[in-house]
Parts: structure tokens; C-alpha cells; sequence
């Protein structure tokens, strides 16, 4: 059984200052866990799903509070959110998971299809184990609870836009089984791999390193197959979980 298939659960996530804009991996206060920093000059262009036109009005105004953060568009269902966003090609999709019509996971798939490049983050009142794997299975770059700050839903959107994954760090991320891995990862594995969890590219990696980008695409493969996990985001949680990746707790 892959990690895929593995259930997630939750619990209450700690009160530790966000590390905004550091570079490296840090909790926000709502136990948001965040890599990488922001591009300087850059307006990231957000759709907003959520069917209560309530939240969607005061999440607007939260987004747009950011110079550097503006809502081009709203959609109130799935199948509304799939027009727009083929129409507005917007950087990120701020998406509700619990959707009338149309359930988060296959709208963030739908998008996708259409729009590969666009980041999908998942804002969600649910932490039940199956949404969350729902969503991530689906390709969502992001889980974040409703219960998070103005800031760290903020920076969770410059996070998703810019590449990186982000989790609520209130998601217990478990650990596979034993059985799972088929072997033990080389020390040159898991330096790729710690710098893949912290949003890093394979060029960036292969010059953290000193080695070629297609030696590490070989790495990066190869540590998916010992660990039976087929794409990045669930190897970057699967590092988090294990603890792979160094946490600031500044």
C-alpha cells in the first residue's frame, strides 16, 4: 500500500510565529507549514471557490488587503469554478473542498486538465482524513483550515503560486508501513530528498549539489520507487511526516 493510500487524520496544531518570506520551512500559528519566499514585484491572480457568498466576500477582502495578491474571479460551485477558471486562467484557485454538485477533488482535477500550471489550495472547514486525501490525490498543492490567520492564508497562496506544497500542520501526516519501502534510501537520496520537500527544482537541486539536473531526476525517481509514492507532493509530505525536513521554531 503506497502513501497514497494512507489515512490522514488531525489534531490541534501548535501557536508558533509564521516564518514569512525566511526561505526555509517554518509553523505558522495555526500550524501552517511553509517553504520558500515570495517573488519581489509579482501580482498573483486568484480565483475564489466557496458557495457562501459570506465567506467568499470576507475572504476576498482578506486576499486583497496583500499589494501583491488580487481576486480575479468567483464561482460559488464546480462546475461554475471550471468555466471560470478556463476563462481567467487565473495563478492559483482558492477552492472550498465540500461543493454543491461537484466535490472538491474532481473540480481540482478538472482544473488541472484544463490548466496544469495553475495551483489549486484547498480551504477547508473538514479535517477528516478522507477530504484531505481527496484533495492531494487530486493534485491540490495546498490544505489549509478555515480556522487559519489572514496571514498565513496569505503566504499559503504565494507558497502554492510559487511552486512550493502547503499543509495545515494540524494534518497529522502519517507514516507508511514498513512493508511500503521496498529500500532503504542512499545518503545522496536523502539530501534530494530534503531538498525536494523545501519546494527546490532539479536545476536548483543539482546546483545545491554540485551535480546534473538529469542525475537528479534519476535520483528523484528512483526515491519514488523505494518509497512506492508516484508523485512530488506526497513525497514532500512524506519528508515532513518523517521529519526529514529541519523546522525553524523561531
Amino acid at each position: 500500500m503506497g502513501l497514497a493510500d494512507l489515512d490522514y487524520g488531525a489534531t490541534g496544531g501548535d501557536m508558533r510565529k509564521p516564518q514569512l518570506g525566511s526561505g526555509v520551512c517554518g509553523w505558522g500559528r495555526a500550524g501552517v507549514e511553509t517553504c520558500g519566499m515570495k517573488e519581489k514585484g509579482r501580482v498573483i491572480t486568484v480565483l475564489l471557490v466557496e458557495d457562501h457568498t459570506m465567506v467568499r466576500r470576507a475572504l476576498k477582502r482578506t486576499l486583497e488587503d496583500a499589494p501583491d495578491l488580487r481576486v480575479v474571479g468567483e464561482a460559488s460551485d464546480g462546475a461554475e469554478a471550471v468555466k471560470v477558471a478556463r476563462r481567467l486562467r487565473p495563478d492559483v484557485v482558492v477552492m472550498d473542498f465540500a461543493l454543491p454538485g461537484m466535490m472538491g477533488g474532481a473540480v481540482t482535477q478538472r482544473i488541472l486538465e484544463i490548466l496544469p500550471e495553475t495551483a489549486v489550495l484547498i480551504l477547508s472547514m473538514h479535517a477528516e482524513r478522507s477530504y484531505v486525501r481527496a484533495a492531494l490525490d487530486a493534485g491540490a498543492r495546498g490544505y489549509l483550515l478555515k480556522s487559519a490567520t489572514e496571514l498565513e492564508l496569505g503566504e499559503a497562496v504565494r507558497q502554492v503560486s510559487s511552486g512550493r506544497h502547503v499543509l495545515d500542520s494540524r494534518i497529522v501526516l502519517p507514516e507508511p508501513p514498513l512493508d511500503d519501502i521496498t529500500r532503504p534510501l542512499t545518503a545522496r537520496e536523502m539530501e534530494v530528498l530534503r531538498l525536494i520537500a523545501h519546494g527546490k527544482s532539479n536545476k536548483e537541486i543539482a546546483v545545491e549539489l554540485g551535480i546534473r539536473a538529469n542525475t537528479v531526476g534519476v535520483h528523484r525517481n528512483n526515491i519514488m520507487g523505494a518509497l512506492a509514492i508516484r508523485n512530488c507532493a506526497k513525497l514532500t509530505l512524506y519528508a515532513i511526516g518523517r521529519g526529514f525536513v529541519e523546522i525553524s521554531q523561531e
